[in-house]
């Protein structure tokens, strides 16, 4: 499927089905990914958010990243959910883990710019796993917020 033809939101919801493999649906014309026991999503500001794709790209666990104005999304496999306390640190850190039965909306393009207003950094790739939730978590609580440095 070449994306440089794909024109309608349920072209897109193919793709991103067919070609990557996430359980994508269609909701008020947008293209949404929703959040279940298979597929988590991180948020976190861009700050610390360059600084954990960097250090989990060293580690070779990297995986898709959305791009939106103050803050970019990890895909993540859910492979434990944090407890109250690490909840509360990360909450302060305005890092934010939406709760299963939510949902992210992904672009409909491969581009920058999109109706959207969001893009991937690093898009999904076929047979590729994701990184677990506790990596991105743990990265995330370790590198700082780039304005320590």
């Amino acid at each position: 499927m070449n994306a440089d033809k794909l024109r309608t939101v349920d072209d897109w919801v193919s793709y991103y089905r067919h070609e990557f493999g996430l359980p994508v649906t269609e909701r008020g014309g947008f293209v949404m990914l929703p959040v279940t026991a298979e597929v988590a999503v991180v948020h976190l500001p861009v700050a610390r958010a360059e600084k954990v794709r960097s250090a989990l790209q060293q580690r070779r666990t990297g995986g898709p990243m959305l791009a939106r104005q103050i803050r970019w999304s990890f895909l993540a496999e859910p492979d434990s959910r944090p407890e109250a306390q690490i909840m509360a640190v990360l909450d302060r850190l305005d890092i934010g883990i939406p709760s299963v039965g939510s949902a992210v909306m992904l672009p409909t393009g491969l581009g920058r710019w999109t109706r959207e207003g969001c893009h991937w950094v690093t898009p999904p790739a076929r047979d590729t796993e994701l990184p677990p939730l506790s990596a991105i978590i743990t990265t995330a609580l370790a590198v700082g917020t780039g304005s320590e440095d």
